[in-house]
């Protein structure tokens, strides 16, 4: 099994343990397919493979800073999340892009930030698009909230998730429609909330993102970030947590990170991790389903290790010493 890596410092190939770069990019944070084409989104931009992820061209997105391409099951219909927040869309399989611009008009979207000092622009980082239907999207801001469309961004309807604007990821359920899993952390538009239950963490959607329950009851680590959904019954949710935005390997007691699992929608979870990530002196950042096996993962850590995590929580490494690993993807 071949398998991509995105990293602070490029992406790169990984065969029989043995890593390769095939792109030179910073922030490489977004890997994934649609249809029958490799998408990378970077820092330095959208870039497309047509050769399972051998050889990668720039697209025409006129954007630098990717966060997240979604498409439809076709592969022709596709939307870009970007930073600073912004959302384009392309019908001809990714080949030429054309600006959303209506998502600008959002009511409050000119107060959307990353709350630092000074300010930060915030960033669209998560989409979801409806697979038979690409003129239903919604899309995450960090920081900003969830805002979701059903006539191809004509309008649209902006929510919070139990009034949390700090959103990371989301995904839909492959098994029931109109439900949404979304990842969620403790910035606020005016600072960070207290770091107490119910500010941060997964929520759960059941009417296409109108309504939004916590799903994350008595879980700690609270602050949440990758997430994936397996296509395959049960249709496991994972999802990679830490204490804080900032928890890393570099920390004197490391990340203290998570990785937990649900197969029945959020309403229960166990953990994946083995002795020695319990918690994780490293921080997962790439997530993503493994193809062999339902309830498999792919993660990458902030200590440039790869690995295979089973549903029965068993770890083999398949690549290390490659730069903070950010996204991954069997290829």
């Amino acid at each position: 099994m071949t398998v991509l890596a995105g990293t602070t410092r490029g992406l790169f190939r990984i065969d029989n343990g043995e890593a390769s770069p095939v792109l030179d990019a910073k922030g490489v944070r977004e890997l994934v397919r649609i249809g029958s084409r490799l998408f990378a989104g970077t820092s330095g931009g959208l870039y497309v493979s047509d050769d399972c992820g051998t050889t990668w061209v720039s697209s025409s997105l006129p954007t630098a800073t990717v966060w997240q391409v979604r498409g439809s099951v076709d592969g022709q219909t596709l939307y870009a999340a970007v930073e600073p927040t912004g959302l384009y869309r392309s019908t001809d399989a990714g080949n030429s892009w054309q600006a959303v611009e209506s998502i600008h008009a959002v009511s409050g979207a000119t107060d959307w930030c990353i709350p630092v000092e000074p300010r930060m622009a915030a960033r669209a980082r998560a989409l979801v698009v409806d697979p038979i239907n690409p003129d239903r999207v919604w899309v995450g801001v960090e920081v900003g909230g969830v805002v979701f469309s059903e006539d191809g961004g004509k309008s649209w309807t902006h929510v919070l998730p139990g009034g949390n604007p700090d959103i990371h990821m989301l995904f839909p359920d492959p098994a029931k429609p109109n439900v949404l899993y979304v990842s969620t952390g403790y910035g606020r538009l005016d600072g960070v909330a207290p770091m107490i239950e119910g500010n941060a963490g997964v929520f759960r959607s059941t009417d296409g993102g109108r309504n939004w329950s916590y799903a994350w009851k008595g879980i700690t680590p609270r602050y949440s970030r990758p997430m994936c959904v397996d296509s395959r019954a049960p249709y496991s949710l994972t999802v990679a947590c830490a204490p804080t935005a900032f928890s890393s390997v570099k920390e004197d007691d490391g990340a203290k990170a998570m990785l937990l699992q649900s197969t029945d929608g959020g309403e229960t979870w166990r953990s994946l991790c083995d002795i020695a990530h319990s918690p994780s002196p490293t921080n997962f950042h790439g997530l993503s389903v493994h193809p062999d096996s339902p309830g498999d993962v792919l993660t990458g850590t902030d200590s440039g290790e790869v690995w295979h995590v089973t549903s029965k929580q068993q770890w083999t490494r398949i690549a290390q010493g490659l730069p903070a690993v950010l996204a991954v993807l069997a290829a």
